[in-house]
């Protein structure tokens, strides 16, 4: 590697002290926003005894890490391994990801969107009647539960069209849950350690894989067996692609494509929708401006995708629900070969803790960050382009991205054209660390049918 004159004056990053690691381990997020707040947009390097990875926060930085110079920048370690064990190769250097990442941009397409939009908007429609059902006579429900099942339902209709019997797909969604909320919390907190040695959750997380694959690999070889060249479904399309040279992707390498679309296009979605209550319940202008616009543009429905665009305040508050709890609170990557971001050094085969949830509480560029205020996203207002990483940036943005902005205006709007929810837990609902951020206790509401 040439030295270039910036590099040769480039400074150690300043480093955190040693005091943080009981509190993260015993408070994790609490004490990472901590540090945060030290780091106050600087690149600091966080002392975690074996493990001393780099903070970087602040959009300049992060556009640099994820656009400028993204190859120096691998997808690998602390939360790409244990989600490996889940989604299979997660590095953009793997074959089977790059064969998987090409269908996935077919699928995500403008006018394979509109295909499926009736079958979602359908699908949607059903999920809710299910959810009233389950919340009739002023029943509490679990709002985690019902999301969950109501974006499965969603997005697995998408994606695999009736491969997938209804009866199965709230099976398929508890396992899900189940694999991304045992163990990512130890194995992330400690990336040292190898699998060999048991963590705890991991015996859960095993388990729930089975299940998973006990579900999606008959799928997957029943769909080869009948080889139907032209089924745009989410199977047929990985198991037709082709790589560079001609390559195939096995029955492995096609089941852990499906599994990695599900958690990009059901995890963020599903917490999203559970932690809006909080906001909703903390912020009555907010909820009586959003309910206005449903009113006014869905009515008594049926909705359609031709809504999505007529709801601007509802993709506003979806938006600042994103920035507030930062549902992908930690996207790792390690360094490849040495190099200097804002005049500090960073070292080859360390890791770099990309983190949304820092960024959006940036003071500097979000002005009181903890106030949920949807006028932040108003088309008029400006800001630079890697604040706002609820999805990444860059060209490795999360491919859960398209669907969240179909899916959770549409559910939402559904929704709340028949009901006013109402939160019956006590606020504010705090967040639980896993892969994503989920909440740390149930979360109940119940249902108001809207008078008509």
């Amino acid at each position: 590697m040439t030295v270039d004159v910036d590099a040769r004056l480039a400074r150690k990053a300043r480093t955190l002290p040693l005091r943080h690691l009981p509190n993260l381990v015993r408070e994790p997020l609490e004490t990472f926003e901590e540090m945060g707040r030290e780091a106050n947009g600087e690149i600091v390097r966080v002392n975690l005894g074996p493990f001393r990875p780099y903070l970087v926060t602040h959009p300049d930085h992060l556009q640099y890490v994820l656009r400028d110079n993204v190859d120096n920048y691998r997808r690998e370690g602390m939360m790409w391994k244990p989600l490996g064990r889940l989604v299979g190769a997660t590095s953009d250097t793997s074959p089977s990801w790059n064969i998987r990442r090409r269908v996935y941009q077919d699928l995500l397409s403008a006018p394979s969107t509109a295909l499926r939009a009736d079958e979602m908007t359908a699908t949607i429609a059903e999920a809710v009647d299910d959810l009233g059902a389950n919340a009739a006579g002023g029943r509490r429900v679990d709002a985690y539960e019902e999301m969950t099942r109501i974006v499965y339902r969603t997005i697995i209709r998408v994606l695999l069209g009736d491969r997938i019997p209804l009866s199965r797909i709230d099976g398929l969604g508890r396992a899900m849950v189940a694999a991304t909320t045992s163990s990512f919390r130890a194995r992330m907190l400690m990336p040292f350690v190898p699998f060999a040695v048991s963590l705890p959750g991991d015996r859960t997380f095993l388990r729930s894989v089975e299940a998973v694959d006990d579900l999606v690999f008959p799928i997957v070889r029943e769909v080869r067996a009948r080889e139907d060249d032209g089924a745009r479904d989410a199977v047929s399309m990985l198991i037709r692609a082709r790589g560079e040279n001609g390559e195939t992707l096995d029955d492995q390498a096609v089941r852990d494509g499906i599994v990695g679309l599900f958690v990009a296009a059901t995890d963020t979605t599903v917490s999203v929708l559970t932690f809006l209550w909080d906001a909703l319940d903390a912020y009555p202008e907010v909820r009586a401006k959003l309910y206005d616009e449903v009113d006014r543009v869905v009515g008594t429905g049926p909705i359609s995708l031709d809504h999505v665009q007529r709801l601007p305040y509802t993709k506003m508050v979806l938006q600042e629900a994103l920035r507030l709890y930062s549902v992908a609170w930690i996207t790792p990557r390690v360094v490849r070969e040495d190099d200097v971001i804002g005049g500090v050094r960073l070292k080859a085969g360390s890791t770099i803790a990309v983190s949304p949830f820092l960024t959006h509480r940036l003071p500097e560029v979000w002005p009181e960050p903890h106030v949920f205020d949807p006028e932040r996203f108003a088309p008029d207002r400006s800001r630079h382009r890697f604040a706002f990483m609820a999805f990444g940036g860059g060209p490795h943005q999360c491919a859960g991205r398209v669907f969240f902005y179909i899916e959770a205006p549409l559910i939402l709007a559904t929704l709340l054209s028949r009901f006013r929810p109402t939160l019956e837990t006590s606020r504010p609902i705090q967040p639980r660390v896993d892969i994503t951020l989920k909440p740390r206790e149930q979360v109940e509401i119940t249902l108001q049918p809207v008078p008509r």
